[in-house]
């Protein structure tokens, strides 16, 4: 059975509650919850963390080697400014879907650039929460593809 890594950079935390005309009113907890649920239909398993913390984000991406197939991210902020996020995940090497609540080519200028694009196979934005369901399924559809 694959296993999903998904990772929600910061703030995503507060979904629910921060700004809710951009990111919607969906919580955090029920975007993993739909997900797992979802996982479940697609027979994966599925591995949900959060972080405010750049450093953290990095070290999950690298202990994923060897314990996932997949790499699901949301790298909120940290799309536009982390180039350590972006060589993690050229240095594993694994699938890696970007997804984002708001269509970032929508919003501000400075949202416009992705460090993360490059290294992933696709990027699914604009669509709030149902994103991260797309993202999976894409996801998967490519991992039994390859």
């Amino acid at each position: 059975m694959s296993s999903i890594l998904v990772l929600h950079g910061p703030n995503l935390n507060l979904l629910g509650k921060r700004e809710p005309g951009v990111y919607g009113v969906v919580t955090l907890e029920e975007i993993n919850q739909r997900l797992k649920q979802e996982a479940r239909s697609l027979q994966v398993e599925l591995t949900a963390l959060q972080s405010n913390h750049e450093g953290v984000l990095v070290d999950a991406i690298q202990a994923a080697l060897g314990e996932h197939q997949g790499i699901l991210i949301n790298p909120g902020a940290y799309t536009h400014t982390s180039v350590a996020i972006r060589d993690a995940i050229a240095a594993v090497d694994l699938p890696t879907v970007e997804i984002h609540l708001s269509n970032i080519h929508k919003r501000e200028e400075f949202r416009h650039h992705s460090y993360i694009a490059p290294v992933a196979i696709g990027q699914i934005c604009g669509f709030g929460a149902d994103s991260y369901r797309l993202g999976l399924h894409a996801l998967v559809h490519y991992l039994r593809q390859a």
